[in-house]
């Protein structure tokens, strides 16, 4: 392999190929837009379109794509070909500025919300210039946003972009606010961490619930699970090391700055974290993780699962958010510094987070919120379904003294002893991590622990974007009146922390006392995505969103609608992928065994009529009694699913209390029946294969 740092976004058309390709009037030009949103000339576009199909194919590519992410929670691509006919009957190879910067999918065959109508179909795809190409399966990708005919976004990545502009311009004012002229444009930045499941996929073949579902409906527990915590940091085993190896050249290859990698809590649980970059970006990259982690595993012989729930008794898998803001000088805003308590700056902006996480709690939540990822909050393995933030002790200590108007009495700085000489000594962190806590200050960003594994965080996002927006708007209203900005930001620290401090929590949020006391507190407690999805049309949120541009009422409507279809629709396949393996797969598996085993003793006590045959005879029992009970829940899930319902929201709540519950109780009953059936009978691979079975 080439040196890494030349070897690094080979496939990417990033900032040192455009110096390459483009001239420096037009590299100047391309800048501009990228870095101070200026509108792209269609003169320049061409230029650039013409650069990037000559890099594009010197790559080995053959066709370009527009690569977008609509409301599917998967992107999106249409393969055209850079071949044009020409006049002597052969073929050359173009690609211009119109085709670069606009494209025409159907706009009617993808999740709209009611926003477009079977036979309204045109759509409209558009270039995002501030995230760079790069080529793939021969394929030229251009990252682009997706809208209706009529304007409206169809995707996650217009409100996206939309919140970072808002979110720019209300930092930009408290700033100048605050004396820093020297910048000129904030961004928010976010780092992924990515967690997934890796099984043989020739065992994944076996098993229709994967398949359908992307999890395991049935299973009962294998000998050992996660107990013995030996998995989580161990040592990769050499198959998942060759697999990882080729994830991180892949990944390389397209600019995804892939950093760290580990096995996770579970059995056949692992993690991959990305180095930060800008909010859009960062989502791209994401999808580039997802997509590439599925491709390499099928070259290694596994089936990546990105389910946030693969497995039952065991942790599910999550997405870490870590989010932060930058300015084009390098400043992290949200890093303290060495004297955080005379840091106004950070303060402020922390209190504008706290701020915006309490005010918003609900839209936090539902922007996480999924049938997948039900299945895995609450659940000592991820946050609650309560919002809280976590601030340490020592900034806890700061805001608290100055709420109260009295000097803050630094703690001293404690080194790390570990009893040998030989070991070294360093500084200790001012505060500890809180893997219970949702939004968890961790030194110079917030870590948001609710995304699931198979989410885009663009949502988690563009509400974090929007809510601090509001907040800093407010903030530098209000600076705006006060000649005396330090005077002025002190006092909305104090007003904001002592208004908003029922958010903040430094203890256990897996504690059910945690659960009482935030409901003293007046903190909501949302824990269905039914319970979830209705806010999304709240007044104060319908209006912080409209308000500030990133949506209409009438996008926000349709997404309203999408969320809860795809919840229902979901459920659906569960319910009627386990009613088909309980039917075709279990029930006949069950009766075989039970019938072998009640002919084997009648065999037995032809040759010795005193045989007692006691462990054939009460298996057979225990086995048709199972039968019996998983035939009523199969004919009891199957009655629930036939209940009609006016609306989404209704056949959601429906499902919840219904279907799901019916679905539980038949899973109790196969597993139970699996645990006294035979191997050599049981017809699908079972938990011990799935999660101990890679090599």
């Amino acid at each position: 392999m080439d040196r890494l740092t030349e070897f690094f976004g080979c496939d990417v058309f990033d900032d040192r190929m455009m110096k390459k390709y483009l001239s420096a009037d037009v590299y100047k030009s391309i800048r501009k837009t990228i870095d101070e949103g200026e509108e792209l000339d269609l003169q320049v576009a061409n230029v650039v379109a013409d650069a990037m199909k000559d890099w594009a194919v010197s790559k080995g590519a053959t066709h370009y794509t527009h690569w977008f992410q609509p409301l599917t929670g998967v992107t999106a691509k249409k393969h055209e070909g850079f071949i044009e006919m020409a006049p002597d009957g052969g073929v050359i190879l173009e690609f211009s500025g119109k085709e670069l910067v606009k494209g025409e999918p159907d706009a009617s065959s993808l999740p709209s919300g009611g926003l477009r109508a079977t036979f309204e179909a045109r759509g409209y795809t558009a270039w995002d210039p501030t995230s760079y190409a790069f080529v793939k399966d021969k394929t030229l990708h251009i990252p682009t946003v997706f809208c209706a005919y009529t304007g409206e976004a169809l995707d996650k990545k217009t409100p996206l972009l939309r919140s970072m502009d808002v979110l720019n311009r209300e930092a930009m004012r408290v700033l100048r606010l605050l004396g820093s002229c020297d910048v000129k444009r904030v961004t928010a930045v976010a780092g992924a961490e990515q967690e997934y499941f890796l099984i043989p996929e020739e065992l994944f073949e076996k098993r229709e619930d994967l398949k359908y579902s992307g999890r395991t409906l049935f299973g009962a527990a294998p000998p050992k699970g996660q107990e013995m915590e030996d998995h989580y940091y161990a040592e990769i085993n050499l198959g998942i090391k060759s697999f990882m190896e080729e994830l991180d050249l892949a990944l390389w290859r397209l600019g995804v700055p892939a950093k760290t990698e580990h096995n996770e809590v579970a059995p056949s649980q692992h993690e991959l974290a990305s180095i930060y970059n800008t909010v859009n970006v960062a989502t791209d990259q994401n999808q580039i993780v997802m997509e590439v982690l599925k491709e390499t595993a099928q070259k290694h012989g596994f089936a990546c699962l990105l389910h946030e729930k693969p497995f039952a008794r065991v942790n599910g898998s999550g997405k870490h958010d870590n989010w932060s803001l930058q300015t084009d000088t390098g400043i992290n805003l949200l890093a303290p510094g060495d004297t955080p308590y005379r840091n106004m700056r950070f303060l402020l902006f922390l209190c504008a987070v706290i701020k915006a996480v309490d005010e918003y709690q609900d839209l936090l939540r539902l922007s996480v919120a999924s049938a997948n990822n039900d299945c895995r909050l609450g659940g000592n393995e991820a946050p609650p379904a309560v919002i809280s933030i976590y601030l340490g002790e020592e900034l806890t200590g700061i805001l608290d003294s100055i709420e109260e108007g009295v000097p803050y009495e630094s703690a001293h700085e404690e080194l790390m002893r570990f009893g040998s000489k030989v070991l070294p000594g360093f500084r200790k962190d001012h505060t500890d991590r809180n893997r219970t806590s949702p939004v968890a200050f961790t030194g110079n960003k917030f870590e948001f622990r609710m995304p699931g594994s198979s989410d885009s965080i663009a949502a988690p996002n563009i509400v974090l974007n929007c809510a601090v927006a509001d907040s800093l708007r407010m903030f530098a209203d209000e600076l705006e009146k006060d000649v005396d900005a330090e005077a002025a930001a002190r006092r909305l620290i104090a007003e904001t922390y002592k208004a908003h401090k029922r958010i903040i929590f430094n203890g256990n949020g897996y504690g059910s006392e945690w659960i009482v006391e935030a409901e003293r507190r007046g903190l909501s407690n949302l824990r269905s995505t039914p319970e979830c999805i209705p806010h999304l049309l709240d007044k104060k949120n319908v209006d912080l969103l409209s308000s500030l541009g990133v949506y209409s009422e009438t996008e926000l409507r349709s997404r309203y609608e999408i969320l809860l279809e795809n919840y229902c629709k979901t459920v659906n396949i569960e319910a009627r992928t386990m009613l088909k393996m309980a039917a075709g797969q279990i029930i006949p598996a069950v009766e075989k065994y039970a019938a072998d085993l009640a002919s084997r003793a009648a065999e037995k006590m032809k040759i010795d009529p005193e045989l007692e045959c006691r462990f054939e005879k009460e298996t057979v029992r225990k086995l048709s009694l199972l039968t019996d009970n998983i035939f009523d829940d199969v004919n009891e899930l199957r009655s629930c699913l036939d209940c009609a319902a006016d609306d989404w929201l209704e056949k959601a709540v429906k499902i919840r209390d219904t279907v799901i519950p019916a679905m539980d109780r038949l899973r109790i009953d196969c597993d139970s029946a699996e645990v006294i059936t035979s191997e050599d009978y049981w017809p699908m691979p079972t938990y011990g294969e799935l999660m101990f079975g890679t090599k």
